[in-house]
């Protein structure tokens, strides 16, 4: 299995996971227009979408993804704060299994979602398995409270640090940050919380341009965990 970035931070996220022939997208937060240019304009190859929550810069894409006939799994709140149906659009309950096949109708994923804490109805993070890897995709979210066993790859927002806040930062934006984004710190605790012995990768995603520096949160988790990590600018 691999992660690709096409996209990542506040002005808009696209994230794809491939195992074989096999992709999908999580997080559709550009443009349909980029989309289909990230992906050669081989936007028909995408089995399906996932949505963690209904903010723009994760969804943006939604409406003509829908209207592309592909399927897309979200939460019922993000539908209907999205205001997407039809049967192209499934809704998703926390911590239930998900099978998504292939064009050969052959199983090719399988995810499971969990509750995050965002300021956000129904936001969630995924697991995603392809049958041999497993893949753990967090962002938008202060804290996680499960707990992960036999990953493989590790997505996972690392927003801003005390160190790195941005001086003259307005104390509502702080106070939001507070309380609906992954700082260094929490991802240090959140990681060595999970069982990491057989991950090989780490990805610090949804990094704010202002208030992070992703040279000094890679050296941190890598110092932390010994594993590559490698971080995505906005």
């Amino acid at each position: 299995m691999e992660f690709i970035v096409h996209a990542s931070g506040s002005s808009g996220n696209c994230y794809q996971v491939t195992s074989g022939e096999n992709s999908i997208l999580v997080d559709p937060g550009i443009p349909i227009a980029r989309i289909k240019q990230v992906l050669n304009y081989r936007l028909y190859e995408i089995l399906a979408v996932l949505v963690s929550h209904s903010h723009g810069d994760h969804s943006a894409g939604v409406k003509k993804i829908v209207a592309a006939g592909i399927d897309t799994y979200m939460t019922l709140e993000t539908a209907k704060a999205l205001n997407v149906s039809g049967h192209r659009t499934h809704q998703i309950l926390p911590l239930q299994r998900y099978t998504i096949n292939n064009f050969q109708d052959e199983h090719a994923f399988t995810i499971v979602p969990f509750e995050t804490q965002h300021d956000c109805p129904g936001s969630v993070g995924f697991l995603i398995s392809d049958g041999a890897d497993r893949l753990l995709f967090i962002t938008d979210s202060f804290y996680v409270h499960n707990r992960f066993k036999g990953l493989n790859i590790i997505a996972i927002e690392c927003n801003w640090a005390e160190e790195t806040l941005a001086p003259n930062l307005e104390p509502v934006v702080r106070k939001r940050l507070y309380k609906s984004h992954f700082s260094l710190a929490n991802v240090e605790k959140f990681l060595l919380a999970n069982d990491l012995n057989a991950v090989r990768e780490i990805h610090l995603i949804h990094m704010s341009n202002g208030n992070s520096d992703p040279a000094m949160f890679k050296q941190r988790i890598e110092r932390l965990t010994g594993l590559p990590t490698i971080t995505h600018r906005p």
